[in-house]
This record gives C-alpha cells, structure tokens and sequence, in this order.
C-alpha cells in the first residue's frame, strides 16, 4: 500500500519580501491544512490518514508567488484534485493551499517543480 500524503504550499515571499514573522506564515499552513480536513472529512483517503494520526505524512513546499500559488490552484482545479487555497483576511489574497489527502502517486506529479520550503536561513554565531 502507497504513502497517503498532503501536499501544502507555502509562498515563499510571505517572510522576505513581505516581512511576515515565521509563526504567521506556519499558522497560514495550519489554517491551509486544516481547511483541506474539515472540507473533505468524509472522503476515504482522509479517513485514512486520520486513523494513524502518529504516522501522518505532510508534505510542505515553497512557491515562489501569490500568482504561482493561483496557477497551481487552478491546475488542481482542473485535473478535479481537492484542495483549499487559503485567503487570509482581511488583506484577501492567497497565502498557501493544501490538498486533502491522497495516495501518493496520484498527486506528485502536481508538485515536483517545487521544491521544500525551507523558510530563513538562520546564521549562528
């Protein structure tokens, strides 16, 4: 049996072009991903990954824009593969999407020309 996954997408301009702290860009994941559950509770794949909640499987990619998140969005769109864009409020524009659970295979494609966020770089001292 293959790896149930979720796929989010963080913009990556959130924390340096924009100056975002870390901890609101993680909470527009959370918020993404939490979404993307309670949307498509009732779906199997999602059953799933909710049984074995010490074994989940995120899967937290960059991109580089709001407008590569919106393409992204709607070639989810397009190939019916379920997912939320999440708008923050009040500002109404799109900080990350999160796809509800699915076997692996039947996703990675969508994502590979990201890569994994990795947020700042931090120089110790």
């Amino acid at each position: 049996m293959s790896t149930i996954v979720q796929y989010i997408l963080v913009r990556g301009d959130l924390l340096l072009k924009e100056g975002w702290p870390v901890g609101a860009v993680i909470a527009q994941a959370c918020h993404a991903a939490t979404a993307a559950i309670h949307l498509y509770y009732s779906d199997e794949a999602t059953q799933q990954y909710l049984k074995d909640l010490d074994n989940m499987h995120k899967v937290i990619l960059e991109v580089p824009s709001e407008a590569d998140l919106h393409k992204t969005a709607e070639k989810l769109k397009e190939n019916d593969i379920s997912h939320k864009l999440w708008i923050e409020q009040p500002e109404n524009y799109a900080t990350c999407l999160a796809v509800k659970p699915y076997q692996k295979e039947q996703v990675q494609k969508y994502f590979k020309k990201y890569k994994l966020y990795k947020g700042p770089e931090i120089v110790k001292s």
